[in-house]
């Protein structure tokens, strides 16, 4: 995001916002203090973190037993899918006392630009892809994109299978993404065609899923957790877009083994906070050839003797990738030439 100068007024009334937002953490561990000193807080115990709701979170215990916490100042902010120690108080809810290391966070940035996190301790991503509304190419490109930064594995699931006539392109494009070596899969949430092998898929570690409005995430984890309350929405038949019906992060437990954690609705990764040279990360075809190019600084554009533009040129590589490529790295040259200005 571009930076804009602030005024005096602006500046003091945003240190006064924070002075306050700090005094009420200093109150707020001043009161946890005085119930540890008084033996009001239970022992410290593990717990995950089920469900997030801003300033507290549910954790749930080894025993399925779920408590409304908060959580001490000095911590960083957690999400769901965190593991952590709290302590429970006597009131019947608790403290989060100290998080447990991650092995990845998925993050995405808010409508202001910043980073924020979304999930923690994810195994794997679930892109769901769909031929209504048609999801683009090269939107499926930067989840993969945002995927390889994280360090989480993806997959890519085409729901609506029986849907395609919609979209017949997108069978050839699902071939195209497995002949580069991602997992993919075909099914549909309405007809439970396919939900067997994706319940086999996620039957061990935690997922999260991914994809723009309206391509069902919210059907097939309504059929992978039919006990649950999944709010799903049709699609607008004003913008053809799907509407939102998620609005906390919370982890499920699915049937047969696995956790599931729903995300609010993510339209499209912003990729600003990824250096150019990530991408070739989620491009392992360009990567592969990309050391044998010319020139050292190769931009893969007009440059003679380009070994990717060589690739394309010959077939080799397909042009959509290549083209997908090049928009998301002036995308993000774009961003940093603003934070520059």
């Amino acid at each position: 995001m571009s930076k804009r100068n602030l005024n005096r007024r602006q500046r003091h009334r945003i240190q006064k916002v924070q002075e306050e937002r700090l005094e009420r953490a200093r109150k707020k561990d001043q009161a946890i203090d005085a119930q540890a000193e008084e033996g009001e807080l239970g022992e410290p115990q593990p717990g995950l973190i089920v469900a997030h709701f801003g300033v507290t979170t549910d954790v749930e215990t080894q025993d399925g037993r779920v408590t409304r916490c908060h959580k001490r100042s000095n911590l960083p902010a957690l999400v769901t899918g965190d593991r952590v120690i709290w302590q429970e108080d006597s009131q019947g809810s608790g403290v989060i006392v100290a998080c447990e290391d991650r092995t990845s966070l998925l993050s995405r940035p808010d409508v202001r630009g910043q980073l924020r996190p979304v999930a923690a301790n994810i195994d794997r991503i679930i892109i769901v892809c769909a031929p209504a509304p048609r999801t683009p190419v090269n939107l499926i490109d930067r989840y993969l994109v945002a995927a390889a930064h994280h360090g989480i594995r993806p997959i890519l699931v085409l729901n609506k299978s029986d849907c395609l006539e919609q979209a017949p392109d997108m069978a050839r494009e699902m071939e195209e993404y497995r002949d580069l070596g991602y997992e993919v899969h075909t099914l549909s949430a309405q007809t439970e065609a396919g939900m067997a092998e994706i319940r086999t898929l996620l039957a061990a570690g935690n997922s999260v899923f991914v994809g723009q409005s309206g391509v069902g995430k919210s059907s097939i984890i309504a059929a992978l957790l039919p006990e649950e309350e999944i709010r799903v929405a049709s699609i607008s038949e004003s913008t053809g877009k799907g509407r939102h019906t998620t609005t906390t992060a919370r982890l499920y437990h699915i049937p047969g083994g696995g956790n599931l954690i729903d995300s609010p609705g993510i339209r499209e990764f912003g990729l600003w906070h990824i250096e150019p040279e990530d991408l070739f990360q989620a491009f392992p075809e360009l990567s592969n050839l990309s050391g044998h190019c010319k020139f050292r600084d190769c931009s893969h554009e007009n440059e003679p003797g380009c070994a990717v533009r060589d690739a394309v040129e010959s077939g080799r590589i397909l042009e959509r990738r290549y083209r997908s490529f090049l928009a998301i790295r002036d995308s993000l040259d774009e961003v940093a030439m603003r934070e520059l200005l």
